[in-house]
């Protein structure tokens, strides 16, 4: 028969736990509308023992902030096999599962929460833009990063932000159907490759290398078909 008798978490262990149950609410709600006692109680301990475990709420979102940012970078990575715009398409694909999964919370942190404007927050944040920005560019076979074209870093830098900006405007109602935003995103990178590629030389050395190898039914292609259409 069963004491019932509960085991007791080692220090570490329990600190995963409640970055765990934080997590979890934040992606319910915004963070600064969990308390500290909604934490406490989902994971079934004290509010004290919080405390003992994490100075603050701050410190909490923090951390839970960290878990989170590790797994958005993650979305980023993508092997380098395939058409281009076939990666990209995975990878917002990938990128709408995590907003899909932490719309709140990512809400809170892109327009501000509790935690925004704190060194360690806008550091985390600014750790998932860069390694964005390098995992593009690998995909974009530029191993240097330092060495990037400025007009290229512009265009991935603005891709990331618009991505970012895409994400907040579904999550406020959802109104345009995410499937639809995941493929309109690889064809606004290509868009605002082409156009710096129309006034720059070497972006235009780079945009052909790249689409050679695109298919005729990718996403690329499509945008292009769709485009002269228009335009007869």
């Amino acid at each position: 028969m069963s004491t019932g008798v509960r085991r007791r978490m080692g220090v570490e262990e329990r600190r995963q736990q409640l970055i765990k149950v934080a997590l979890d609410l934040f992606s319910r709600r915004s963070p600064d509308e969990v308390s500290i006692d909604e934490i406490a109680s989902a994971a079934g301990i004290s509010r004290p023992l919080v405390y003992h475990y994490f100075p603050g709420k701050l410190s909490l979102y923090e951390a839970a902030l960290k878990r989170a940012s590790e797994d958005l970078a993650g979305r980023f990575v993508e092997p380098l096999e395939g058409p281009l715009g076939l990666r990209l398409l995975r990878v917002m694909r990938r990128f709408f599962d995590f907003v899909d999964e932490h719309g709140p919370g990512f809400s809170a942190l892109m327009r501000g929460g509790p935690a925004v404007g704190s060194s360690a927050t806008n550091a985390l944040i600014d750790s998932v833009r860069q390694a964005a920005y390098e995992q593009i560019l690998t995909h974009l076979g530029i191993e240097d990063v330092a060495a990037a074209p400025p007009r290229l870093e512009l265009v991935v830098r603005s891709w990331i932000s618009l991505a970012e900006s895409t994400a907040l405007i579904w999550l406020d109602g959802r109104r345009v159907p995410r499937a639809e935003l995941e493929v309109q995103l690889v064809d606004d990178f290509g868009a605002l490759a082409a156009v710096s590629a129309a006034r720059d030389a070497e972006m235009a050395a780079l945009v052909r290398s790249l689409v050679k190898d695109e298919p005729a039914d990718g996403p690329f292609a499509e945008l292009a078909g769709r485009l002269i259409a228009l335009a007869s």
